[in-house]
């Protein structure tokens, strides 16, 4: 395996009321997982090393009495010195805790879409309708934008009632698709195939740690992060060490593990093999 030796950058961003007041020279620890369905992604930050008045003000701004007022939502970008930074968690704040002295640390733990949870919405459609159609009314009602990559369909009497997040379990239901929310994105495709984009490949030599595992359904691997791994991607496993394992496959969970002062800047995917 190759060790990039570059410094890692991990910076956390806050956004209260439409600014966003962005962390970072501290220490930064973040873990959480996003799913290939209409399973809310989850993470949970934890920041170190700021001063009373900052924790204090970050401890208000993200109160849960005052969340469904004004909604506060939380970035994590990753990456390191002298290359590209990139976001890999985007959600909503569900709870905010502080730590012990002398850290200062204060716990984030986020959710995608979780501001539309409690927020009721009513949708119905005549006798057919297109699954596109239906799709980017979904997307518009929670301010994201639509990636529809699935095979175009009718679908007949829709209706919905309840809490605008549970929609996008409902047009997967409906459709027959994978419906997931992605940062900012609502992304629709067939179960079948991967999202489109570059193949990630992965072999000793491009930061895959340690031997894939095999499971019944494909296969799981650890790598480092050294640019983005797409939930619900392709991914090419090519191990030299372990040739049974080799293959292509998609990207079921992802889950991350970053630290700026510790070992962890990994992501672990466990995946399904691409032809089920």
């Amino acid at each position: 395996m190759i060790v990039n030796d570059r410094q890692r950058v991990i910076r956390v961003g806050i956004e209260v009321d439409g600014r966003i007041n962005w962390y970072d020279g501290l220490r930064i620890r973040a873990t959480g997982t996003k799913f290939d369905s209409s399973i809310q992604a989850e993470a949970t930050i934890t920041i170190s090393g700021l001063t009373i008045d900052t924790r204090n003000q970050i401890l208000t701004d993200t109160s849960p009495f005052n969340y469904y007022r004004t909604p506060r939502r939380v970035y994590l970008d990753v990456g390191r010195e002298g290359g590209a930074v990139f976001r890999i968690f985007e959600g909503d704040i569900v709870s905010s805790e502080p730590g012990q002295a002398p850290d200062l640390d204060v716990t984030l733990r986020a959710q995608t879409a979780y501001a539309f949870a409690q927020q009721v919405i009513s949708t119905s459609y005549g006798l057919t309708i297109p699954l596109s159609q239906i799709a980017k009314d979904v997307a518009a009602s929670m301010s994201l934008g639509l990636r529809f990559e699935a095979t175009e369909k009718k679908i007949s009497r829709y209706i919905y009632l309840g809490a605008k997040r549970d929609q996008v379990r409902a047009l997967e239901q409906a459709g027959d698709v994978t419906v997931l929310i992605d940062g900012s994105e609502l992304v629709v495709r067939d179960s079948s195939k991967p999202r489109k984009g570059e193949m990630r490949i992965l072999n000793e030599n491009s930061g895959m740690v340690g031997l894939p595992s095999p499971t019944s359904i494909g296969c799981n691997v650890t790598f480092t992060i050294e640019n983005e791994a797409i939930i619900g991607g392709a991914i090419s496993i090519d191990s030299k060490y372990y040739k049974a394992a080799s293959g292509e496959y998609i990207i079921s969970q992802l889950k991350f593990d970053v630290d700026t002062h510790g070992d962890s800047f990994f992501y672990t995917a466990i995946c399904r093999n691409i032809n089920q």
